[in-house]
């Protein structure tokens, strides 16, 4: 193994990691009981049995699968690419991923917190659903400018 993909390896394991472990301490706070409310954001316990807006609810036990096998399609197709600036967006993405997946499988469902009610009611959310987004997006930018990636 060649040194670039061992600095991608390390990059996106340390980075999937912390994401996991932040999300994961911050649902347990949640699990065990923790509730705050304001006029525009409350910070409550659901469980998503869905993906975002609880779509896709009804696949019920196989989603879980369903998105281990794509997150782990994604891992792959970041070492085939072998491009070191795609493994800290794409670490960002692997923990959240993991850490929702990881969820599914111990709570049965996505531990969110997260509710915005501000001049309109959006979806629950929790810190992986941010990780993911902002990852999404900065997967996007190198992808559409590809002079942002020197290697």
């Amino acid at each position: 193994m060649d040194n670039k993909m061992l600095r991608l390896g390390a990059i996106l394991f340390f980075t999937l990691t912390g994401i996991f472990i932040i999300d994961q301490n911050i649902k347990a706070v949640f699990v065990e009981g923790f509730r705050y409310y304001t006029e525009c954001i409350d910070l409550i316990l659901v469980y998503n049995k869905g993906v975002a807006f609880s779509m896709f609810s009804f696949l019920d036990e196989y989603l879980k699968y369903i998105q281990l096998l794509l997150v782990l399609g994604v891992m792959g197709y970041v070492f085939y690419l072998r491009r070191v600036c795609y493994a800290l967006p794409a670490g960002l993405l692997l923990g959240g991923a993991f850490s929702n997946i990881y969820d599914r499988f111990i709570h049965g469902g996505v531990v969110d917190m997260v509710y915005w009610h501000c001049g309109f009611n959006f979806a629950v959310f929790n810190f992986a659903d941010v990780m993911i987004d902002l990852a999404v997006v900065w997967l996007l930018l190198l992808n559409f400018k590809p002079q942002l990636c020197k290697n």
